[in-house]
């Protein structure tokens, strides 16, 4: 059994001084298609899965399996997922062997082809047809014929929902948004009509809360196309939206994940507590059991609401963006400052512990924005309208640069909680947040400001009664030397 051949590899390996990981067992669980268990460890930087050759025997008229034993290569080979995938090599003669002797054709051919006839592979474990999409994806692999159309049979829609854990959904998910063209995930799935199967399994109790209704399954194509227009510089773009994509290497599947769950966005649902939650959490949690790995579980959610806050950002629009100084009334670049630095900080649009990058959620938003008017995406996205769309985002981005507000987002306030009440000789209450908030702004609107500055600042705002503390609450400090004088 491949536990016990593990066990005596590692003891080996340890033997030669070879280091390896921790030995775990996987449980077979047929009910979710797992027929055999497995062993893992990790050797020479290569997680590695161990496993007997296997057979299987079947009932009449039952394509699920009575008994699993020993089986021969040939037999072994078969019952694996494609014939690609189907390969052996022999540590004796050191040379690859092809017992379905269509592997290593389909190899060079680039063709995804299940060994057996892809409706039996596919009951024996559904979750082969993810994986056929995943390799399509990765190599850029043609599906045969007969996998589309195996494929569209409700019995192997039906067995992909009731017969595969939903981990194993989301974790397969996760490798073809990790891959080399998610796009192609993204297509394949709706091309061959998988959508719900994978991302809709929700269950009547909390499908029936929603606030409305999710959008069509199409769009979640079409985002992830313009998105790719842009990730491939085939649409020209403010080269600083793309900047995260090569920083953070979980930047990438996340924001591609994100436009498949398109059709949820601005979705909510209620649940036991009846309190209202994103639906796509939900999608995320539990019918795709992903977390935050990536940043998934809490960082789409989060470009979801940035989307809200960022969306039309013409800095010509004064309605939108007042930068009149209360003062002079008059437009004013500090309060332009203060005003577009605010925004960018606000938590969805920018927090580094969920992922939330402002330049990848301008990059989302903007993707969002152009999907109604892109029916065809080339053809769209070349569209004045849309042309129009992304020079509003350019010049914004632009005036970010120019203002210097482009690290300003993780400026931490001069005076924290304690040194303002201290000042202030007041209490602690709701109001010390609202201060924090307020000397961020004036730091913002006054970048050269010094620590002594903000602390004169923050008196004469309290004197002028603009904190909100009521009287009692404080009582202002005098300098030292005031109170010397006052004292003699």
């Amino acid at each position: 059994m491949g536990l016990t051949f593990a066990e005596h590899l590692a003891e080996f390996a340890r033997t030669q001084g070879v280091e390896t990981g921790t030995l775990s067992k996987i449980a077979l669980n047929p009910d979710q298609s797992k027929h055999l268990e497995t062993a893992r460890l990790k050797l020479l930087g290569l997680e590695l899965d161990f496993v007997n050759l296997r057979s299987e025997e079947y009932a009449a008229n039952s394509r699920i399996p009575t008994g699993v034993t020993f089986g021969t290569p040939l037999q072994d080979a078969q019952r694996r997922d494609i014939t690609i995938n189907a390969l052996f090599y022999n540590v004796h003669t050191r040379s690859v062997e092809d017992f379905t002797e269509k592997g290593l054709e389909d190899l060079r051919n680039g063709i995804i082809r299940t060994p057996l006839p892809p409706k039996e592979t596919f009951l024996d474990d559904p979750l082969r047809i993810l994986r056929c999409i995943r390799f399509a994806s990765r190599f850029g692999f043609k599906l045969v014929p007969e996998i589309p159309t195996s494929i569209s049979d409700p019995e192997i829609q039906d067995a992909l929902v009731s017969k595969v854990a939903r981990d194993r959904v989301g974790e397969e998910l996760s490798k073809m948004m990790k891959g080399n063209d998610p796009l192609h995930s993204i297509r394949l799935i709706n091309d061959l009509g998988l959508y719900r199967s994978i991302f809709s399994v929700i269950p009547p109790s909390i499908s029936d809360t929603f606030s409305a209704s999710p959008g069509p399954e199409s769009s979640s194509l079409k985002a992830a196309t313009i998105l790719q227009a842009f990730v491939s510089s085939s649409i020209a773009v403010h080269p600083t939206l793309l900047q995260p994509l090569h920083s953070d290497p979980t930047c990438k599947p996340r924001l591609f994940l994100a436009t498949a769950l398109l059709p949820y966005l601005g979705i909510s649902y209620r649940d036991a507590k009846g309190k209202s939650l994103p639906a796509v959490a939900y999608v995320l949690r539990e019918c795709l059991k992903l977390g935050t790995q990536n940043h998934f579980l809490d960082g789409i959610p989060v470009l979801f609401d940035a989307y809200q806050v960022l969306r039309n950002p013409d800095i010509h629009d004064e309605e939108r963006f007042n930068f009149v100084s209360p003062d002079s009334g008059e437009r004013s670049v500090k309060t332009e400052r203060g005003v577009m630095g605010n925004l960018l900080r606000e938590k969805v649009v920018h927090e580094p512990r969920t992922g939330s990058d402002w330049r990848s959620s301008l990059l989302f938003s903007l993707v969002v924005e152009l999907l109604p008017i892109c029916d065809t995406v080339e053809e769209g996205l070349r569209s004045q309208e849309a042309q129009k769309i992304i020079r509003d985002y350019d010049k914004f981005i632009s005036r970010i640069e120019e203002l210097g507000l482009s690290t300003a987002v993780d400026i931490k306030p001069l005076l924290d909680g304690k040194s303002v009440t201290s000042i202030l000789s007041a209490q602690p209450g709701p109001w010390t947040g609202k201060a924090i908030s307020r000397i961020i702004t004036w730091q913002l609107e006054n970048p050269e400001g010094t620590r002594e500055e903000c602390e004169s600042w923050l008196r004469e705002e309290h004197g002028a009664g603009r904190l909100g503390i009521e009287p009692a609450q404080s009582k202002i400090k005098e300098p030292a030397s005031k109170r010397a004088r006052i004292q003699k």
